[in-house]
């Protein structure tokens, strides 16, 4: 194995494999220590970063500007590096089963150009097993090298929260588990460097594979029971925000909130953990359950809105509806698993048309992803309804009197604040207003 003081020294290198939400910000910090080579297989994402620009906002341009990390997508650089470090995504596919192909397509990579005694950690989110069942036999195929006598596997999770900038890689202590005690030791050293809050070392990668998938397993069932609750106390016609603002008052109330959940992490990791679970006879119910609750929301928002337009006597057919928000949550133009998706698809069954508006999401990826052209502000006019279905700070300035102006007839226009973001006690005085 290697030694530290080899990668201390900049005598052996660190490859951070996959430059997106987690690697970027990653290999970003470990260039303060480190001699460090940023690889992904994508030419345009390396160009953007050799320009200092970085389209997922994670890195501040002036902390960009000052890295150390060597940018490229030439595979054959790994052979440099005495640490690699996987940080690819993990989706699911469309039938909510693991989507293995980015994670294996890297070991591949990885496995094909690794040199001897190096270490190769995962932070990619998995489910307990895959790294040293999966992974580790095709770094051996591809490599020609055996695990454990020539090369030795660690597993790091992420725990990256997009468009955070108080929870910080730095702030946020780091899970770290090697395939024997030198390898947790070295990794353990090594993370240390870069994360102030300090490393937590868990007794084998199971455990640390376990540990982060439960992470958002636990936050998922969290926000179904909010989601939950508000389907009940809107039948009752109670204001959800208003009853968890009173619950809240408890010093044991856990503050979370009603809406949708989309995203690579709190809507696809319990997946990971169902899917390992049937394949050794258990069958989740809770976990399940509350997936189903928070899969449905998109459809209950619709639903809701297609009622306020009924009530407010709308021919249904043609309404225009202005949607503002895309991506998977706010202040990030993230727009992978964004379950907005959801509410554009159950309105277009209606017939109805969506005008959609986001100022952070990529237009061409919102095309390619979800066939949504997004719009100028300027173009969500003569609307039936509004949605705001994400809540980017830029929606903060959006007063009675702008919406007012997106609207055909303001005195009946429906507002529909899925997050409760705006002005709930103005906007109520003007408008038909609902918020989850």
């Amino acid at each position: 194995m290697i030694n530290y003081d080899d990668i201390a020294s900049g005598a052996l290198e660190v490859a951070v494999v996959g430059l997106g939400y987690v690697g970027l910000p990653l290999a970003v910090a470990l260039g303060d220590h480190f001699k460090v080579i940023g690889f992904d297989i994508s030419k345009p994402r390396i160009d953007e970063l050799r320009k200092g620009q970085d389209s997922t906002r994670e890195v501040e341009p002036k902390r960009l500007a000052r890295a150390k990390v060597e940018y490229t997508d030439d595979s054959a650089q790994l052979a440099r590096a005495g640490i690699i470090v996987v940080a690819v995504p993990t989706p699911i596919d469309g039938n909510r089963k693991p989507d293995l192909r980015p994670v294996v397509g890297a070991t591949v990579t990885v496995g094909t150009h690794m040199r001897r005694d190096c270490i190769v950690v995962y932070e990619s989110t998995v489910y307990p097993g895959l790294t040293e069942e999966i992974c580790v036999p095709l770094l051996e195929e591809k490599s020609g090298l055996i695990c454990g006598k020539d090369f030795t596997v660690g597993y790091s999770p992420e725990r990256i929260n997009p468009g955070d900038k108080v929870h910080t890689l730095e702030s946020i202590v780091k899970v770290v588990a090697g395939q024997d005690q030198p390898t947790a030791d070295l990794l353990a050293r090594f993370y240390a460097c870069i994360v102030k809050a300090g490393v937590h070392r868990a007794s084998s990668i199971k455990v640390a594979e376990a540990a982060k998938v439960i992470e958002n397993t636990q936050r998922d069932l969290n926000i179904a029971l909010m989601n939950e609750l508000a389907l009940i106390f809107d039948r009752m016609g109670i204001d959800t925000n208003e009853v968890l603002q009173a619950a809240g008052t408890k010093w044991n109330f856990l503050p979370f909130r009603p809406g949708l959940v989309g995203g690579h992490c709190i809507g696809v990791d319990p997946y990971y953990l169902t899917f390992k679970a049937e394949s050794i006879g258990f069958h989740p119910q809770v976990i399940l359950a509350g997936r189903r609750i928070n899969d449905g929301m998109g459809k209950f928002i619709a639903e809701k809105t297609i009622k306020a337009l009924i009530n407010a006597g709308c021919l249904i057919k043609g309404a225009r509806v202005g949607l503002l928000g895309l991506t998977f949550k706010e202040n990030v133009p993230d727009l992978r698993n964004s379950r907005v998706e959801d509410i554009i698809h159950e309105l277009s069954d209606y017939h109805v048309s969506v005008l959609v508006h986001d100022p952070l999401a990529n237009p061409e990826e919102a095309r390619h992803e979800y066939g949504v052209e997004l719009l100028p502000l300027a173009e969500l006019r003569d609307l039936d309804a509004l949605i705001l279905a994400v809540s980017h700070a830029e929606f903060a300035q959006l007063d009675a009197g702008r919406i007012a102006a997106m609207f055909k007839h303001p005195a009946s226009g429906i507002v529909i604040d899925v997050k409760g973001f705006l002005d709930k006690e103005s906007l109520s005085r003007q408008f038909d207003y609902w918020r989850l």
